[in-house]
């Protein structure tokens, strides 16, 4: 499929094999629907284990909005930190957390139930499988609270498909609450962004970086080159792992100039002005600082249309040197084991952003190709549902 093919086309050369699945789907279908399937589905001994999955999973997407307050509220309170010192008993977390021990009651058997936590000894509650690893993991609780700005713009899903929300809804201009989060989505020139504006999404985006940067640098080691250019490089979260990684490679950043200016100072704060320089301008009317022989795109082309990605990736090619590679790395549509990630979540998170849609590896590959790149290729990652990872170089002299 090349970037610019038509979407929701038919299957090309489905022929026979198409239609002959189509008809089997329908009287699926059909089946499924029927309320007397369903009763004799739930009573057979053979299909009631599948017909209780089934009605599983439907109701968990029912009650999916009350699941993530339940893990919202319990990292407001800080209940996996405070749990992290080790099992307590209900009346000791209920002050603790300063609740009523109903309340209290209610969120740890909420919690229990989704895994968070798990029932100790004695009545005790201690960290659950899905509880423990969000110790300490400021990423994950950044991009937990950061979702209370999506679910605004969800509340209405029809309106938001249809575009029914005024073209200035908000104060700031923007039509949802998440295209104001993130101000250059629909800003003619966002190079002129101050640096209040840029402030939040630029430290939710450092925040959560750890998510996505560790999976790259194992992929890929940064040994063999010398030069490291983060295109769209936020506060400079990416280059300071890079760095500690590759203790001879100098680097590069370039974001809008607010934006920029705050990777300079992290980057001097943790020691590193010596080895990096920053760089501010706009990716469609500056050109990008020279000099790298390896770029990175992380968690920059997805938010952005296909004409625009496009641009940027040609804006890269431009900037590296005969032989120089590009890493880009975003969550991907169709990624085995986490397909409601691309389409579902990252489809109308773009939505309410107002730009941008989830591709998968092979459209993403078409892009690179069609930008100049060669020996495109996907590099396993060790959490595909955190960052797909592809490898391009650049044609050699």
């Amino acid at each position: 499929m090349s970037p610019s093919e038509p979407i929701g086309l038919p299957a090309r050369g489905a022929g026979r094999w198409g239609a002959w699945r189509d008809r089997w789907l329908a009287w699926r279908d059909r089946r499924i629907a029927d309320p007397a399937f369903q009763r004799w589905a739930s009573a057979f001994p053979l299909t009631r284990p599948i017909a209780r999955r089934s009605a599983g999973a439907l109701f968990d997407l029912v009650a999916g909005f009350v699941y993530s307050q339940v893990l919202l509220a319990c990292v407001r309170l800080h209940l996996f930190d405070l749990l992290a010192e080790g099992p307590l008993a209900p009346q000791a977390i209920s002050l603790r957390l300063a609740l009523g021990e109903a309340a209290t009651l209610r969120l740890l058997d909420a919690a229990v139930a989704l895994r968070l936590l798990q029932r100790r000894s004695d009545g005790r509650y201690g960290l659950g499988e899905l509880g423990a690893p969000m110790v300490g993991n400021r990423a994950i609780e950044a991009m937990v609270e950061h979702h209370a700005v999506l679910y605004t713009d969800l509340a209405d899903p029809v309106a938001l498909l249809r575009g029914e929300r005024g073209e200035s809804d908000k104060a700031d201009g923007s039509r949802t609450t998440l295209a104001g989060y993130w101000p250059y989505a629909g800003h003619d020139d966002p190079s002129g962004l101050p640096p209040e504006r840029v402030a939040a999404y630029s430290a939710l985006m450092s925040a959560s970086q750890a998510l996505v940067a560790e999976q790259v640098l194992d992929a890929y080691p940064l040994a063999s080159h010398t030069c490291l250019l983060d295109v769209g490089g936020g506060e400079g979260a990416f280059l300071a792992s890079a760095a500690k990684r590759a203790p001879s490679l100098r680097l590069m950043l370039f974001d809008l100039p607010a934006v920029a200016d705050r990777g300079r100072a992290r980057l001097a704060s943790l020691g590193l002005a010596a080895r990096a320089r920053c760089v501010g301008g706009s990716f469609f009317g500056d050109p990008l600082p020279r000099g790298a022989d390896i770029a990175t795109l992380v968690r920059v082309v997805h938010d952005h249309d296909d004409a625009a990605a496009l641009a940027i990736l040609r804006a890269v090619h431009r900037a590296l040197p005969p032989g120089g590679v590009l890493l880009l790395a975003e969550p991907m549509a169709g990624t085995p084991g986490a397909e409601s990630m691309g389409d579902a979540y990252f489809g109308f998170y773009l939505l309410a952003m107002g730009r941008g849609r989830p591709r998968s590896a092979e459209v993403l590959s078409g892009m690179l190709r069609a930008a100049g790149f060669e020996q495109v290729r996907l590099l396993p990652t060790r959490m595909p549902l955190q960052a797909g990872l592809l490898y391009g170089v650049t044609p050699s002299a």
